[in-house]
């Protein structure tokens, strides 16, 4: 039976933890005094309320956490952070509709980067920096965040951090959970504190830079420009950027490895080696085309190519470039790319590179076994046989993802969209990538989807930053029985 009360008590205290975030805002508002002090100051104090409030009621309980409390804790803790960290830009009537509101929230937590602001610039500094805070959370994952420094979320914590962090299975950098969120987060700071200083140096803003570095290496994409990057015409910017989107997109335990002397452990990793060959294949053929049947500068062919491929592959949904008018043949190659995301234990969404390299070593395997029938012929990853049931949960999942986003795109053809806006709106969301093709293209946004079609792809954004099976599981008859 689920205990609810620690249900309650734990959304309690992340609330609180969130109403913390907001007020770290405040001093951004005070500074620019644009008029959003009290809409930022009101919500902080509501969210710490309800927080506090949650987290007494619920206080006499048992603390343990089993694997249905822990779901629905994690997909509970993704949707109230939205819900309430929706609460400035309603109150302070930047976005009016609490629909569009709950939707830019949800991208900014899930970090999708799909907007409905058509003027990002007339948003208040605050706010801007809120929107790009939301996604700096959401990168490294909630639970985890809080694992790393609330200590009262110690018992059932391995529960909560299989739940949310990405991947076939959670890398542990230590055999306690909460350690390793502790060094994962501080390689997320450490990353995030560099980046802004190179784009510091770069002529960027110190508002800019920290904003920027927040989206980057979360793997977001909100830009505090409706242009995005291509409002700073900058190649030094660009490639600093594209630099941060590959770490952003690699494994963080690798990080943590290198940081630590241990490079080894890094050349001889498969998927990351598949994750790079996989972005410098994309990035040549594209700047190939661009350069030779487009005509575009050598330089210029590669810079663009590498940032729109490296942002589409990392999920991260930048843009320096309107690729819907790179002709039928890259807008293809875009789409493909959509549907295959960075690395297991990144910041980034989609399928992922180990999904797609255990898939392509099981098929290659099956071919053999039809050969030799009666062999054992395990598939290998990094020297190491991989169980069954992993390989079960990787297959189930790209059957599960690849059904969902055709189902999900004939819901929005439904709303009257075409087949390149329905099934790249689908897949952006899905992927957690933000800008897709036509309608929703990188010189457009999501503002002219109806109230239904928001919800719908805010359910997609929660989906797949979750990676399906921790929300679908919900809905599950076995879900509830004992």
């Amino acid at each position: 039976m689920l205990n609810g009360k620690i249900i309650g008590r734990v959304l309690g205290i992340l609330l609180i933890l969130e109403g913390i975030c907001m007020i770290t805002v405040i001093p951004v508002s005070l500074h620019y005094a644009e008029g959003d002090l009290l809409p930022v100051s009101v919500s902080a104090i509501i969210t710490l309320a309800v927080g506090v409030l949650m987290s007494q009621v619920f206080r006499d309980t048992d603390s343990t956490i089993g694997k249905r409390e822990g779901y629905l804790i994690v997909t509970g803790s993704w949707l109230v952070f939205s819900l309430f960290g929706s609460f400035p830009f309603i109150i302070g009537n930047t976005i009016p509709s609490y629909t569009d509101a709950f939707f830019e929230t949800m991208s900014g937590f899930t970090t999708t980067g799909a907007s409905i602001l058509t003027d990002i610039e007339s948003m208040p500094h605050g706010l801007l920096y809120w929107r790009s805070m939301t996604q700096w959370l959401g990168g490294m994952g909630i639970i985890v965040l809080s694992l790393a420094i609330l200590p009262v979320l110690k018992i059932g914590s391995m529960q909560l951090f299989s739940a949310e962090v990405p991947g076939p299975t959670p890398d542990k950098l230590h055999p306690k959970i909460r350690e390793t969120a502790k060094r994962l987060w501080l390689i997320y700071l450490g990353f995030t504190l560099a980046e802004a200083v190179l784009l510091k140096l770069g002529g960027l803003s110190f508002f800019d830079s920290i904003c920027h570095s927040f989206t980057t290496m979360a793997t977001g994409g909100y830009s505090t420009k409706t242009a995005s990057i291509g409002a700073f015409n900058t190649p030094y910017i660009q490639y600093v950027i594209i630099v941060f989107m590959v770490i952003a997109g690699t494994n963080f335990s690798l990080a943590y490895f290198g940081l630590h002397g241990r490079i080894k452990k890094i050349i001889t990793n498969e998927e990351f080696l598949f994750y790079i060959s996989f972005l410098l294949v994309f990035i040549a053929g594209v700047a190939a085309v661009l350069h030779f049947s487009h005509g575009h500068a050598l330089e210029e062919s590669f810079r663009n190519a590498a940032f729109q491929v490296v942002s589409i592959v990392t999920t991260t949904g930048y843009a320096t470039a309107d690729y819907c008018s790179w002709g039928p043949f890259l807008v293809l190659v875009i789409f493909i790319l959509m549907f295959t995301g960075g690395s297991a234990g990144s910041t980034g969404g989609g399928i992922k590179m180990v999904r797609l390299l255990l898939l392509a070593k099981n098929s290659r395997m099956e071919l053999r076994r039809l050969i030799h029938p009666n062999a054992v012929i395990p598939v290998r990853l990094n020297h190491k046989a991989v169980p069954q049931n992993i390989l079960y949960n990787v297959l189930a999942f790209i059957v599960f993802y690849f059904l969902i986003a055709g189902v999900s795109a004939m819901v929005i053809s439904a709303m009257g969209y075409d087949l390149s806006t329905s099934f790249s709106a689908v897949a952006a969301s899905l992927g957690n990538i933000g800008p897709g093709l036509g309608e929703v293209g990188p010189t457009m946004n999501y503002a002219h989807f109806p109230a239904f079609g928001k919800w719908f792809l805010s359910f997609l954004m929660l989906l797949g930053r979750l990676e399906l099976f921790t929300v679908l599981v919900l809905f599950t008859k076995w879900y509830y029985k004992n």
